[in-house]
């Protein structure tokens, strides 16, 4: 046996006489097998030809086998070089096969989009529309929506627990928000309140009304839109009852505790009983709104607001 062979070569102790290739490697004697020339090989791979040169040695020693044979003109593959050649193609396209199927996965992943909804903003139609035009552009995209609560809605967003929200304004100030919708607002009364049957209502009538209040100081001034505080006349709101949530918002109504002001698409998302609504004709009206974080890289939430611009340009 030539005395030159890798089989025959000492190694160094603790090495061992095979060793796996790296797909690495393999590629690169792919590429030397298509060129049979170190300095077009390297120059295709970006590589210098000694840098080229060393790596193919080093898959040699890791084979035990001669794979090229080189001269001062031309490099030219070995029986062996040769009868590996198919297996070396094979085992780069199985590598490629696997990395495709893993950034697939990884798109996949990347592409689950976490929605949160206030109240029953998601079955809203604009919030539909838009989760509708997003599956039909991006079928890839799976969306969750997350109900969220008075409480959730200033950390939600912010914490990245979800990507964006349907929610309704004023925004807290870290948010950015694209306008939905305009709706009025109602006065949800017990039903047994004697204003029921003097509807449509104003303002002044049920300026004596204690309102349902919020637990948390952050949403303060959100509240104090919903609850029109200060009214026109300059006088202050009393609060009464604290509400987390709308469940426990409209069972304090219902027991008669307290009034408060909502979307008039309440009356048909909570019908309770113990529950009216009822119009108040000179109170401003509400807006719906999809926040988010800016600088959120989710390349799902860049789709989902594409798709709102495009449901909202269809008017």
């Amino acid at each position: 046996m030539d005395r030159n062979s890798p089989a025959e070569r000492q190694h160094p102790p603790g090495w061992p006489p095979s060793r796996e290739p790296s797909f690495h490697q393999l590629r690169l004697f792919l590429v030397l097998a298509e060129e049979l020339h170190f300095g077009r090989a390297a120059q295709r791979l970006f590589l210098t030809q000694p840098a080229l040169s060393q790596q193919i040695r080093a898959l040699e020693r890791r084979l035990d086998v001669n794979l090229v044979q080189r001269s001062s003109r031309r490099v030219e593959l070995t029986a062996a070089g040769q009868a590996l050649l198919p297996q070396a193609r094979e085992l780069v396209k199985a590598m490629d096969r696997l990395q495709q199927v893993a950034a697939a996965h990884a798109r996949q992943v990347q592409s689950h989009l976490r929605i949160g909804a206030i109240g029953g903003e998601a079955f809203m139609p604009y919030a539909i529309a838009i989760l509708t035009e997003l599956s039909a552009r991006h079928p890839e995209i799976t969306v969750e929506i997350r109900p969220i609560n008075f409480v959730e809605q200033v950390h939600v967003v912010h914490r990245g627990e979800v990507d964006a929200a349907f929610l309704r304004p004023p925004l807290p100030p870290e948010l950015r928000g694209l306008h939905l919708a305009t709706e009025p607002r109602v006065a949800c009364l017990p039903a047994d309140d004697p204003l029921v049957a003097q509807a449509p209502l104003t303002l002044a009538q049920l300026s004596g009304r204690v309102m349902v209040d919020v637990p948390i100081p952050d949403l303060r001034q959100w509240w104090d839109f919903w609850t029109v505080n200060p009214r026109p006349d300059g006088s202050a709101v009393r609060y009464g009852p604290v509400a987390g949530d709308m469940d426990t918002l409209l069972s304090a109504i219902a027991r008669g505790q307290a009034i408060a002001f909502l979307p008039a698409e309440a009356r048909h998302d909570y019908t309770r009983r113990g529950v009216a609504y009822v119009d108040v004709t000179d109170m401003p009206p509400s807006t719906a709104a999809l926040a988010w974080l800016p600088g959120h890289r989710n390349p799902a939430l860049t789709a989902l607001l594409q798709a709102a611009h495009t449901v909202l340009s269809r008017g």
